[in-house]
């Protein structure tokens, strides 16, 4: 519908198109507040900040708890990892989708053609990704730990387990349960140095490369954000590989963010999509598709949760 003018109607105003046009506004807008706190510390009484800082820096309530660097659930590190390595990748996004492959080589000068050496490219970077991880897990890893009861699964383990945080939350969550970290030798390293402690007597770590190496038997499998980091036949290379290690009667958890099954939304997963395709060699799915790659690999009644919020679960089982 037109106006007779021949301009757009009030109800076709781009108001959406807009907003996110400039959404980057906002993200930006987020670092620079993240970073002016430390600024503020730094300005005496004689010296204000500028106006146009002073009209960024108030706390709410939700900035307290989620923005200051000192709080446990401190988004700090996450929101720094965004502006300054995802945001970079995101100049090539135009290439990535001519392309169809990740621009690491652009962005960092560094060969993407394996993936996690281009990701862990230095201790620095890598301790950066990890923070970054450990960061989300507190505060969305409890409703994806507990989206299903897996209090009978006493053995678990963690493939991709980063900086241990999900195992962390599981050990909680599940007081029976003891949970091994899998991931790379560095990796391991680096969680042991900065973010497990031998206080967790219920967290251990087994070192390898869960494409290569034998995996430790479980009852469990956890592989949280690690599918959508790869092509469908890789998806379901891996999970075939955790099916033959699986205890019968055990199962897998797949954490994901979900898209609707008909791709609509939402919009926030829509754009992890983009990002993975910037950044790896995936894509985020459906329920439907996680579920069919679950079966590929042997595993039967499988189910999902919707949390309702960024990450869902979907679980697939073994036969006794």
């Amino acid at each position: 519908m037109t106006s007779t003018e021949g301009t757009p109607a009030a109800d076709a105003y781009p108001r959406k198109i807009l907003e996110y046009m400039e959404g980057f506004l906002i993200s930006k807008v987020t670092c620079t507040f993240i970073h002016s706190q430390s600024l503020s510390s730094r300005v005496s009484p004689a010296s204000p900040l500028p106006p146009s800082v002073s009209v960024l820096y108030s706390n709410t309530e939700q900035a307290s708890v989620y923005l200051t660097r000192s709080s446990p659930l401190s988004l700090f590190q996450s929101i720094q990892y965004n502006s300054r390595t995802i945001y970079l990748c995101w100049h090539y996004l135009t290439d990535a989708v001519r392309e169809g492959r990740n621009q690491y080589e652009k962005a960092f000068g560094v060969s993407s053609k394996d993936l996690f050496e281009a990701l862990y490219r230095s201790d620095e970077e890598m301790v950066k990704f990890m923070q970054l991880m450990n960061s989300i897990w507190n505060i969305c890893g409890e409703d994806v730990i507990t989206a299903f009861d897996l209090s009978p699964f006493k053995v678990i383990c963690d493939l991709g387990g980063c900086s241990g945080a999900l195992a962390k939350q599981c050990t909680s969550a599940y007081p029976e349960c003891t949970v091994t970290i899998f991931d790379l030798p560095k990796v391991v390293r680096m969680s042991r140095e900065h973010f497990v402690s031998e206080a967790d007597q219920r967290i251990s770590f087994h070192q390898g490369d869960f494409f290569k190496d034998p995996l430790p038997e479980a009852d469990l499998y956890i592989l949280a954000r690690i599918l959508h980091d790869w092509t469908d036949e890789r998806c379901i290379e891996l999970l075939s590989r955790i099916y033959k290690a699986c205890n019968p009667g055990g199962a897998v958890l797949l954490v994901e963010a979900l898209l609707h099954e008909d791709g609509s939304g939402p919009l926030t997963v829509q754009l992890y999509s983009l990002n993975m395709l910037v950044q790896t060699e995936g894509r985020e799915r459906t329920a439907a598709q996680y579920a069919a790659l679950l079966a590929a690999a042997g595993f039967t009644n499988i189910q999902h949760h919707l949390t309702g919020k960024i990450y869902d679960a979907v679980l697939g089982h073994k036969e006794m």
